[in-house]
């Protein structure tokens, strides 16, 4: 079927339908080596100039970097590093010896790294390896885009697409930058173009193989991939409605992409105990914060894609699209609904994969910064759609020269927003690459030229550190180092006290590391003398930021530290004498989950966070406190009295919480003030109330509701018989 205009077929129209008549000849894998063939040199030149676009990137880095190649964003090394290290038999160990991490978002772009990595690539050699990769995929991914476009309208919508695609800043941007950008832009326009060529069979031999590799690159080449999946079930069971034999074997072919997500949550929950990566627990806006409040996702969520959709509908100021690209977008996924029949299920399909990744990346909080990295793979099938909306514009002007005019006008203005914006990722890209070298770079020399060669340093951004330092690297993040993203996330009290639950042998002599998010801030450490208040060296952003006070790191200052252990694990012991029956260790996470501890804040939205403090020679964490807590005890002897004293410190004028022992009310507890200390109070139980070994405690507003709420911050708690 093909589309109509005034009630006839456009040339254009006229050749994807014969294009199309004669790739339903012949098998999938003959008509992509017809593809790849020299027979047509518009995908092979489109192809170069996006090569060479990515090149001339290359080359601002070397002059701004004095002629060594720098990655424009830390994320980079990470990648090298567990390319390196799968090269070498660890398979996704960070460190030599660790445990298995999840800190390697792209588990397929891994496997490509160790194959440079086995190849003999090392250092910044495996970097070239990684570029040259990204930039040859793109290559690729430009040429196959060009004939998608001329398979699902023409060659006019062919060539427009490979040319905005080769110069789009922000997809050579990620080409150049050792990222796994052009690996998932090439698995995500084969396996379109690949359904676009097995559509009019009903059969999917290929489609479905490159759509695993696709689900395995990227969490967002997941979403794509699952709804390639559907457009594949709808054309393949479909075909009965048109008197066809339904083909149940063709369309449990077309499953095969679930391989890929159930393996890799699998292989996730076997190797650490979570369906979960790192980043993930690190990164979303689910789990970013002590507590959820739905509210506040919501509102968060809803600002990253605002966010998002104003940069794709060229609404902001990093030049991602011409201003209404999105709109442009939405005609052309329309059109393809509406004029082209056979292309229904795969607008439907790429509709879903566009709405799901925007939908799904802005649930993270890193969702638009890193010059929005997550989005730029799936640039070109954005763009290919955005031309053909360009073209059903085109349709609407009369027949003749000025349609044919029309036809290229479109594009051509789009273009030259593009080429406006080009240099100025260029610059961008040579930039960020300078201040990865002022800060990354340069702290991981100084590391590996004045440490120890079995010093652990515990760093924030460990990527460049633990590539180039070649020091075991400890992450407070959590990325790459297992457990330490929920402890960040709770704030420095808990980090402190996952980082001094290490074995001794294990925990960082060294700390590397800035005051700023993402992760926990660091002045703690200092105030309370676990790091060293005189810095082994400091390193200051010597790039100036943009005009808009961005830089591709969040800090202006980083320290390397001597760390101090000595105090390790003082908060523990009791302040009173007696029997002790059980400890919570509020602001540990291990000891808040055996004790079922939980915070009960009373205005939704304000946030528990843990820190830290020192105080006559005790160094203990601590939970800010709005409200009340709730927390089981044990180990206790029914029937006896029971003393329950806590570590506490109000900030302000006297407080007083309510008590229950297992919901029964038993009285009102003191707690202060005691302003800029911390105070042992104790608080009576009688043995009436204590019928069982174990008994939740719930300390509450005396009044509730209403403000002023018990304000205070609680250290722990100690029960004595």
């Amino acid at each position: 079927m093909t589309a109509q205009s005034d009630g006839g077929p456009t040339s254009d129209d006229a050749e994807v339908g014969a294009s199309t008549d004669r790739a339903a000849a012949g098998s999938g894998a003959g008509r992509l080596r017809r593809v790849l063939s020299r027979r047509d040199p518009i995908a092979w030149l489109l192809g170069a100039v996006a090569a060479l676009v990515a090149v001339v990137f290359v080359v601002v880095d070397l002059v701004w970097n004095q002629g060594t190649f720098i990655a424009p964003l830390d994320d980079v090394y990470i990648h090298l590093q567990y390319g390196k290290q799968l090269g070498s038999g660890e398979v996704f160990r960070f460190n030599p010896g660790d445990p298995i991490s999840t800190g390697a978002s792209s588990i397929l772009y891994s496997f490509v790294l160790a194959v440079g990595w086995l190849l003999g690539f090392s250092g910044n050699g495996l970097l070239g390896y990684a570029v040259t990769t990204g930039i040859a995929c793109t290559a690729f991914a430009t040429g196959l885009t060009y004939h998608l476009g001329r398979r699902l309208v023409g060659r006019a919508v062919g060539v427009w697409a490979g040319v905005l695609t080769a110069a789009s800043g922000p997809l050579m941007w990620g080409a150049a930058s050792g990222m796994e950008v052009g690996l998932t832009a090439l698995l995500a326009v084969a396996a379109v173009y690949l359904f676009v060529v097995e559509r009019p069979d009903g059969r999917f031999r290929w489609t479905p193989v490159v759509g695993v590799l696709l689900a395995l690159v990227r969490p967002e080449g997941m979403v794509l991939a699952i709804a390639l999946i559907g457009a594949m079930l709808w054309t393949t069971l479909g075909g009965r409605r048109a008197g066809e034999t339904r083909r149940p074997r063709a369309a449990l072919w077309a499953l095969l992409p679930l391989i890929a997500p159930i393996a890799q949550y699998l292989f996730y929950w076997i190797a650490t105990g979570t369906f979960s990566a790192n980043g993930v627990q690190s990164k979303s806006l689910m789990s970013d914060r002590p507590t959820f409040y739905i509210g506040d996702f919501v509102q968060r969520a809803t600002e990253n894609l605002r966010g998002a959709v104003g940069f794709f509908n060229g609404m902001s100021g990093q030049n991602y699209a011409f201003p209404g690209m999105l709109i442009v977008f939405v005609l052309g996924l329309a059109y393809l609904l509406v004029k082209h029949r056979r292309w229904r299920s795969l607008a439907v399909a790429l509709a879903v994969a566009f709405a799901g990744i925007v939908l799904s990346v802005s649930t993270l909080s890193t969702a638009l910064i890193h010059e929005l990295r997550y989005f730029q793979p799936f640039l070109p099938i954005y763009i290919v759609v955005t031309v053909i909306g360009l073209y059903a514009v085109s349709r609407l002007v009369a027949r003749g020269r000025f349609r044919q005019a029309a036809l290229h006008l479109l594009p051509a203005v789009a273009l030259l927003f593009s080429l406006m914006a080009l240099p100025q990722w260029a610059w961008r890209f040579g930039w960020e690459a300078a201040t990865i070298r002022d800060t990354n770079i340069s702290v991981a020399a100084w590391l590996r030229g004045n440490l120890p060669p079995d010093a652990v340093v515990g760093v924030k951004d460990v990527g460049a550190v633990a590539y180039y330092s070649e020091r075991k690297v400890v992450d407070t993040i959590g990325l790459t180092t297992n457990g330490f993203a929920e402890a960040s996330n709770h704030g420095p009290g808990a980090l402190y006290e996952k980082l001094r639950a290490m074995p001794e042998g294990e925990r960082p002599d060294y700390f590397a590391v800035y005051e700023q998010w993402p992760g926990a801030a660091m002045h703690s450490f200092v105030d309370t003398g676990v790091f060293s208040p005189h810095p082994e060296m400091t390193f200051e952003l010597n790039v100036p930021r943009d005009s808009s006070g961005w830089s591709i790191v969040p800090f202006d200052e980083l320290n390397v530290r001597k760390a101090n252990w000595s105090l390790a694990g003082t908060g523990d012991a009791p302040p009173v004498r007696g029997d002790v029956r059980d400890h919570v260790n509020v602001g540990s996470l291990d000891s808040e989950e055996a004790h079922g501890y939980a915070p009960q804040m009373e205005q939704p939205g304000v946030q528990p966070y843990t820190d830290l403090r020192r105080q006559e020679g005790v160094i203990d964490s601590s939970r800010y406190i709005l409200g009340g807590e709730t927390f089981r005890i044990g180990n206790l002897k029914p029937g006896e009295d029971a003393k329950l004293t806590s570590r506490v410190m109000v900030n302000g004028i006297e407080q007083f919480v309510r008590v229950r022992v297992d919901g029964r009310a038993v009285g009102v507890w003191d707690l202060g003030p005691n302003r800029d200390a911390w105070r042992t109070r104790s608080f009576d139980i009688p043995g009436e109330f204590v019928t069982r070994p174990d008994a939740e405690i719930t300390l509450e507003p005396v009044r509730p509701l209403l403000s002023p709420y018990p304000e205070y911050t609680s250290y722990g708690y100690w029960v004595t018989q």
